[in-house]
């Protein structure tokens, strides 16, 4: 399965989509295997500015990466 990511919102740069693809199983590190992302990512996703989360992304795509192998 491989994860769209950074899709923006209304065409708006600032607005990142959140990964969340709505399969939700995390992993014995707290990782979602939906998305790839931390738990700690997925509740503080809202607060984070479009860097942060252009930053939770590279990061979600490195883990992807790694567990596809």
């Amino acid at each position: 399965m491989s994860v769209k990511y950074h899709q923006p919102i209304n065409n708006v740069e600032d607005d990142i989509a959140s990964p969340c693809v709505r399969n939700c199983c995390l992993n014995e590190a707290d990782i979602c295997l939906g998305c790839f992302r931390h738990i700690d990512e997925i509740m503080a996703w809202r607060q984070l500015d479009a860097t942060g989360k252009k930053s939770v992304l590279s990061q979600c795509q490195q883990r992807q990466q790694q567990l596809d192998k």
